[in-house]
């Protein structure tokens, strides 16, 4: 009969130990089971005693690699293409026309920054000149997206070798006010309905010719900034989560009228971000403007921006569809957690 001797291993893998069991036939070399209980046996090194700093290391430069070559692709996605961005003189379009030259600076990308704040637009221009070195081009105009006259002449008023226009950034909206019905101001709601919608769309149909004139059915990218008042109205903002309700209807309607072109439609609904929005909605009020964001921890205008230029980046057959972004303290339109004091 052949014996069977039980030999326990302990293996350390830095702060982490366990005990490695297994069977051996015994010989006569080796002490069994009876004997064992008598004398000490020294078990000789484990082979798994071995430290995994080399594996770690190597993981890390790996990671650190794949990082670099994933940034690199997205750069090389842009390279030489045109992007326009409206409103883009202050929050989120300021931050997108940052995020796009950095992720590009030395790829031979163009941003045509849009809004009516001219003077705003010019600095903008100068910064991202100054930390590209040049690297990326800026052409600053003055825009009223809510004028459709403006709009209709945005194309033909750029220079020639502006045109060629590649990505087209929708984000110029706000919101005036909480009144409810019937006290809804009509200046308020046509205000609203003109840059939010009307000017959108507007903005859409001039561009979108220039896509649809590439080879191979059209190219282009439409980034329609919407918000989750789009997705879930709340009182006081009747007129406001209409637009953008619109803007989610005309964005689902026109990925599905150009499926059979390389247009990607993209649509991002940021949760509670903290910009000049509530600012203007509450005409300047800094008080009231501040309490929305009181025992918060908001979005930040950078944070929508990383998410607009990632979808600008993937590769050409992905398309972000649609993305809804919270900060964490968020879960719906009216359910947040707010800190207290």
């Amino acid at each position: 009969m052949v014996h069977t001797q039980l030999t326990t291993y302990t293996c350390t893998h830095h702060d982490t130990s366990y005990e490695r069991q297994r069977h051996r036939p015994s010989s006569p070399d080796i002490p069994s089971p009876r004997h064992a209980q008598q004398q000490q046996v020294t078990p000789s090194p484990s082979p798994f005693s071995f430290s995994f700093r080399t594996h770690t290391s190597t993981i890390s430069a790996t990671t650190s690699s794949r990082r670099a070559m994933a940034t690199a692709a997205a750069a090389k996605r842009l390279e030489g293409k045109t992007v326009v961005i409206t409103g883009a003189s202050s929050g989120i379009g300021r931050s997108t026309a940052f995020e796009f030259a950095r992720t590009a600076p030395r790829h031979g990308l163009r941003l045509i920054l849009t809004a009516r704040r001219v003077d705003a637009l010019k600095q903008i221009a100068a910064d991202i000149a100054k930390e590209t070195d040049g690297g990326v081009a800026v052409l600053p105009v003055r825009l009223d997206v809510s004028s459709p006259e403006e709009v209709r002449g945005f194309v033909g008023g750029l220079p020639e070798e502006w045109r060629d226009i590649h990505v087209l950034v929708n984000n110029a909206g706000l919101v005036k006010g909480v009144a409810k019905a019937p006290e809804i101001a009509e200046d308020d709601m046509n205000v609203m309905f003109a840059t939010n919608v009307t000017g959108l769309i507007n903005m859409t149909q001039v561009v979108l010719p220039i896509f649809l004139a590439r080879p191979d059915g059209g190219a282009g990218d439409v980034i329609n900034v919407g918000s989750i008042a789009g997705r879930e109205p709340y009182p006081g903002g009747g007129i406001y989560c209409a637009t953008k309700a619109a803007v989610r209807s005309f964005t689902e309607t026109l990925r599905k009228e150009l499926i059979a072109t390389r247009v990607r439609v993209i649509e991002v609904d940021p949760g509670q971000v903290e910009t000049e929005f509530s600012l203007v909605r509450f005409s300047g009020d800094k008080a009231k403007a501040d309490k929305v964001y009181e025992g918060c921890d908001p979005l930040t205008p950078e944070d929508i921006a990383e998410v607009v230029v990632f979808a600008a980046t993937r590769r050409e057959n992905v398309v972000v569809a649609d993305t809804l972004v919270f900060p964490n303290h968020q879960a719906s339109a009216l359910i947040m957690h707010r800190k207290t004091s």
